[in-house]
């Protein structure tokens, strides 16, 4: 009954911290982990210990995947070596610096490392759902940074780890091996189940059978990865996006629909439950600490803090001048931005569930039976670094977005109107070809010409940017009857079930025909 209880309780946490950050203006991560800590204070709860294989295993393949299918592959291509760099380069040196304040603040060599693995991947839930307002090129950068970044600290972490019990051997070649079987095998293993993936959705025409193995896929790459020892992270990346460019026109229009009305709900869930989840693990890290080593540990979650800051910036601007310094070419200088663009990447790397999941790996005990030295410590300054991040980093960045005077990222729309207008003119133009082979009657060709017609009409005003436009007031009218109609069509279906003419199952067909016009019409499906 306890599991029940504790799933419900969730469940209200995490609607209650939304609505409040909501009603506040507050992000909501922030609220959450304040929900989480307070949850903390229930004796079930405080009894709770979120094993670390929940968010690796399961909650970690499904947000990971769904970030991948909806990154865009052509800002990745367009800064791959930038997305590199910060992935691996900066993660090894993040986790170094951390290990060395780590071990200056009393840690031994060992566990200053493991807790450097753990704070040292930026996590793409948190960036996901924090830096969004900032410009598409700014957010693709950082999403493909924290998707991939996770296997190079969990290769530092097993080193770490294995080093300390004992079971390790740090030499050069092994490590090199070690991180050609993470990403090599990661990713061999993601183009293997993306290809099974393909072939079976090609083959599937049931959609609630296609969504389940796109459901499967993540799980299934993560799995066989862990299993070879490589990269799960990275396994899940590459399948996702694999499909992200083949599903366009490989997955049916059924299925995609079903399929972006669970992934959103799942993934927003997930997302929140993790968040409080947090706040509720610090509270459980903060009971196994003495007073003494609560005072060391609060010292160190600030000290951690601002290396993890300080790192970040030095690389960030570091690393441009000397890729300026190295590629001179006109294609590399459209690349670069600004100062003050860099300072908000610089303010947008949050910590998150990742970390907290790398931490409780750390083993109980040594191959010698003896405790894992400082594994409490390890596992509450890394909570309490993922809060600090959260916390006042995301309250910070607003103010450094404003600083920065970002140009308004307008990319999406001018691309959106783009591909709209010319899809649109390419099917007028296509319409008596398509309407011969077919045999359509002439009214019907004509209807559906001034329809496409109109829709130019109205596609080419909004791109001209101008409200009053006759095309626009047209579309808007003839949009504002359609709803009223469908709304009065709705109420009528209502009552005929309610005097008993028609059954619940026919309301519900008529239903769903009804709701899907109703949201084309109010153009509220988003995909992001």
């Amino acid at each position: 009954m306890l599991g029940l209880e504790l799933v419900v309780l969730l469940g209200a946490a995490v609607l209650a911290g939304q609505v409040v950050a909501q009603r506040l203006s507050v992000a909501p991560p922030v609220v959450l982990l304040v929900v989480g800590a307070l949850l903390g204070l229930v004796p079930a709860v405080r009894q709770t210990q979120l094993p670390p294989e929940v968010v690796l295993l399961l909650f970690l393949p499904v947000l990971l995947y769904w970030e991948s299918l909806t990154t865009s592959m052509r800002e990745i291509r367009t800064n791959l070596r930038g997305i590199v760099l910060l992935s691996t380069v900066l993660v090894i040196l993040t986790a170094w610096a951390v290990a060395v304040a780590g071990h200056a603040l009393g840690l031994p060599w060992g566990p200053a490392w493991a807790l450097g693995a753990a704070v040292a991947p930026t996590d793409a839930t948190a960036v996901g759902v924090l830096a969004r307002s900032l410009p598409r090129r700014q957010v693709t950068v950082l999403r493909a940074e924290s998707l991939v970044n996770d296997g190079t600290a969990l290769v530092i972490f097993g080193l770490a780890v294995g080093l300390t019990v004992g079971e390790e051997d740090l030499t050069l070649p092994h490590v090199g091996a070690l991180f050609l079987l993470a990403y090599g095998g990661g990713a061999a293993v993601g183009v293997a189940v993306a290809w099974i993936n393909m072939n079976l959705r090609r083959r599937l025409d049931d959609p609630l059978q296609g969504n389940l193995v796109m459901i499967l896929a993540p799980f299934t790459a993560y799995l066989l990865a862990e299993f070879i020892h490589a990269s799960g992270v990275l396994a899940v990346v590459v399948s996702g996006l694999i499909m992200a460019q083949v599903a366009p026109s490989l997955i049916r229009a059924e299925h995609r629909r079903q399929a972006l009305a669970f992934w959103p709900l799942a993934t927003f869930l997930i997302n929140s439950a993790l968040f409080v989840l947090v706040g509720v693990e610090l509270q459980y890290a903060l009971r196994h600490l003495s007073r003494a080593d609560l005072q060391d540990a609060l010292i160190a979650i600030g000290v951690v803090s601002v290396v993890l800051v300080v790192v970040r910036f030095a690389f960030l601007f570091s690393s441009a001048y000397l890729i300026r310094a190295i590629d001179r070419r006109a294609r590399q200088r459209e690349l670069r931005i600004s100062h003050r663009a860099r300072a908000v990447s610089g303010f947008a790397g949050f910590r998150g569930a990742v970390s907290l999941a790398v931490a409780l790996s750390v083993p109980e005990a040594l191959d010698s039976g003896a405790p894992f030295p400082d594994r409490d410590f390890i596992v509450f300054v890394t909570s309490g670094v993922i809060v600090v991040t959260l916390v006042v980093q995301s309250l910070l960045l607003p103010g450094v977005v404003r600083w920065a005077r970002l140009p308004r990222d307008t990319s999406i729309d001018e691309e959106e109107i783009l591909a709209e207008t010319t899809a649109t003119e390419e099917a007028v133009e296509a319409l008596p070809r398509l309407a011969d082979e077919l045999g359509t009657t002439p009214k019907v060709t004509e209807w559906l010409r001034q329809e496409y017609g109109a829709h130019l009409a109205t596609v080419r005003a909004r791109g001209a940017g101008t409200d009053e436009d006759p095309a626009l007031l047209h579309n808007r009218h003839y949009t504002d009857l359609r709803l009223a109609l469908i709304a009065h069509k709705r109420a009528t279906v209502v009552r005929l079930r309610d005097e008993r003419q028609i059954d619940d199952t026919v309301l519900r067909r008529l239903q769903a025909a009804l709701d899907n016009e109703e949201v084309r019409l109010a153009g509220r499906e988003q995909v992001e």
